[in-house]
């Protein structure tokens, strides 16, 4: 007879008794629901929840979800594939009671995020989260490589009670101001206080340049706990701003004009415990993979906008001379470029030499973003990619003839190009798989059909709220 102890094809072998016991501890502390996490091929995180005493249930068997919001659009409309959109069939969100913490925002609620597998107990081809889980396990085994990774996180605040409609600041100032510091204080030293109490690390909190936004920068992880940070970071914002009384928009464009909310990824490769981007023979202390990996991200960059912009809003904040990183272009430093070198202060650069790619976005599913960087990355590496010639101050500026020689050019303008540019991408859709490749092009494609007819004002206010 089957017990529910028994090891089951989804969970993992000591997760039930595991369960059971973090189930006695989370009541003995007040928490009363565990929430299961994930995000969708659009961006937007969904969940289910259990009562704190079912988390054993489904440590062992599985929560049910449907496999459609593999291809639901941010405003809940549903597209189809070959494969997926279809009412029938189920998957099981199984717990990853690692990454299991109480909500500090949220009193009397615990989070997890989950791995979705099939009735069958296979990996469901379209769970981004096993996607970044096996691209990072290739990288160790073909190339020796591991990476370290973090994303930021730009968000809006205004005030509340949210309307489905509006937005306005709850913060005055001048940008970086200490203004807007004070007048957010016990907001933001709440947050603080939570984030220590969840483990996450904290490296800066602050005030950032457009309208109420702030910014949060957090410390490096493996990728896919990088990205489940990601996911549990926006958690925590918005529970402590609703406690606050306040509301939050993580959309790429909060208003049709200025500057939007980034959500730009940091990512180092590490071989045998050393930090690749610096101590080499390259420019700036790189090794001769990580130039390649860098410039593997560049060849990619217009086809990997579909997955890191992968909302109309997105274009409304890839202008340029905003810091957005809208050309095919690096350069130590500079903060126009699309890949950023970083390589950290004199004494900390072991550590700290990274890349930062920028033009991302908090519609992006973080798994998938990582995900499509690091296979674009790789991809460097196993042709030797060549890195061209930095850019110094704003690309914008170059002259075409300049431009060409240096191989910058304007990333897509709009979702509709930067899917064109993915079709044509063997090496980022071979990476996906098909059954997510093709996901990815088709709520891509009907989220530009959404906004037929919009313009930027209606585009806006029609992703304020999603993300």
């Amino acid at each position: 007879m089957t017990t529910l102890a028994d090891p089951v094809p989804g969970g993992r072998p000591g997760d039930v008794d595991r369960a059971t016991a973090l189930s006695g501890e989370l009541s003995g502390r007040g928490v009363h629901g565990v929430v299961l996490a994930y995000v969708d091929t659009a961006g937007v995180g969904r969940v289910k929840t259990v009562p704190t005493a079912k988390l054993a249930s489904a440590a062992a068997w599985g929560v049910g979800m449907s496999p459609v919001f593999d291809t639901f659009l941010a405003g809940d409309s549903i597209v189809t594939t070959d494969v997926l959109g279809s009412p029938d069939g189920d998957l099981r969100l199984y717990p990853d009671l690692d990454h299991l913490v109480v909500l500090a925002g949220q009193p009397g609620w615990a989070w997890a995020p989950v791995d979705r597998i099939t009735q069958e107990g296979e990996r469901h081809p379209g769970c981004t989260r096993t996607l970044l889980r096996r691209i990072v396990a290739d990288a160790e085994l073909r190339h020796g490589l591991a990476f370290k990774a973090a994303v930021e996180v730009e968000w809006a605040v205004g005030q509340g009670p949210a309307a489905q409609g509006d937005f306005t600041p709850a913060l005055s100032g001048p940008a970086y101001g200490a203004v807007r510091q004070v007048e957010l204080s016990d907001y933001t030293a709440d947050l603080l206080a939570a984030f220590a109490a969840q483990g996450v690390e904290v490296d800066q909190l602050h005030p950032e340049y457009a309208a109420g936004q702030f910014e949060v920068s957090v410390g490096a992880l493996d990728p896919v706990a990088a990205a489940d940070r990601s996911v549990l970071v926006r958690q925590t914002i918005r529970g402590v701003a609703q406690r606050h009384g306040l509301v939050v928009s993580f959309a790429p464009a909060v208003f049709a004009e200025g500057v939007g909310n980034g959500g730009h990824l940091h990512l180092s490769a590490w071989r045998e415990g050393a930090n690749l981007h610096t101590g080499g023979e390259g420019r700036y202390g790189m090794t001769a993979d990580a130039e390649a990996f860098a410039a593997g991200v560049l060849a990619h960059l217009p086809a990997l906008t579909a997955v890191t912009a992968p909302s109309p809003a997105s274009y409304l904040r890839l202008k340029p001379s905003q810091w957005a990183g809208v050309f095919t272009a690096w350069g130590r430093e500079t903060r126009e470029a699309a890949v950023r070198v970083v390589t950290g202060t004199v004494g900390l650069r072991d550590q700290a030499a990274n890349l930062e790619v920028k033009p991302v976005d908090l519609a992006a599913n973080p798994y998938l973003a990582l995900a499509s960087v690091i296979a674009a990355g790789l991809d460097g590496i196993a042709s030797a990619a060549v890195l061209p010639e930095e850019i110094t101050g704003d690309p914008a500026r170059l002259d075409a003839d300049r431009a060409a020689a240096q191989g910058v050019r304007r990333l897509p303008t709009s979702l509709a190009e930067a899917v064109a540019e993915f079709r044509e991408d063997a090496c980022l859709r071979g990476a996906l798989g098909p059954v997510l490749a093709d996901a990815v092009i088709a709520v891509r494609e009907g989220e530009t059909a959404s906004v037929a007819g919009l313009d930027d004002a209606g585009i806006a206010a029609a992703y304020r709220w999603k993300y």
